[in-house]
């Protein structure tokens, strides 16, 4: 018997590293956005400085302002936002379109996306690795769905404003533009990869560049 009951305890501490105990040990982590600690997240702020702002946040109420490049603009509500979010694994954000505003092809590493849409509408799509493109048209009250880490896109060629709430699993997803991450790294990417990877001459890169790279 002691064989047997040593020999479970030791294929439960094999094991237990590979399936740790996925659900919360507390009741909340509010992050502590000022830690020096390094973590997979953030570290817990103390019980005591715990308070309702950790859990609030007002900023999609409003529009944001579209006068830009792209005419479209991201207002994020995620940890670094709400900090009560840390550890719980949800974040969203709302995305406002001006009349042929495009949010550009991006990819969101750590997390699948829903949208829902609050007004107008969008012509939205994303790619498989297969290299297929799967698109729809969607309107007020439509959701649309984004698997986690495929590039896709929305684009309002709509007269009008359009908008939506967009959800979500994780608390940071991360967002990598495709234009922005190939044209305009630090450092930056050798012209003559992108010239044979998009099979066009380096000064059509360095044009590209010249446009994408932010302004100082």
């Amino acid at each position: 018997m002691r064989r047997i009951i040593f020999s479970f305890l030791a294929f439960v501490l094999t094991i237990s590293p590979v399936f740790a105990d996925p659900d919360l040990l507390q009741d909340l982590c509010v992050a502590d956005l000022n830690s020096t600690v390094k973590l997979n997240g953030f570290a817990c702020k103390a019980a005591a400085a715990v308070n309702e702002t950790d859990f609030f946040f007002a900023g999609l109420a409003n529009p944001g302002s579209t006068n830009n490049t792209m005419g479209s603009l991201v207002t994020g509500a995620n940890v670094e936002k709400i900090p009560g979010l840390n550890t719980l694994g949800v974040s969203m954000s709302r995305i406002d379109y001006a009349p042929g505003g495009l949010n550009p092809p991006h990819t969101h590493p750590r997390a699948t996306e829903m949208v829902f849409v609050l007004d107008g509408s969008l012509d939205v799509g994303f790619i498989t690795t297969t290299n297929k493109l799967i698109s729809q048209t969607i309107s007020k009250g439509d959701i649309f769905v984004f698997p986690r880490g495929l590039v896709h896109f929305q684009k309002n060629n709509g007269k009008v404003p359009a908008a939506v709430i967009a959800a979500f699993n994780s608390q940071l997803p991360g967002t990598q533009s495709i234009g922005a991450t190939l044209f305009a790294s630090t450092p930056s990417v050798p012209d003559a990869v992108l010239a044979k990877a998009f099979q066009v001459g380096t000064k059509e890169i360095e044009k590209i560049k010249s446009r994408l790279t932010p302004k100082k």
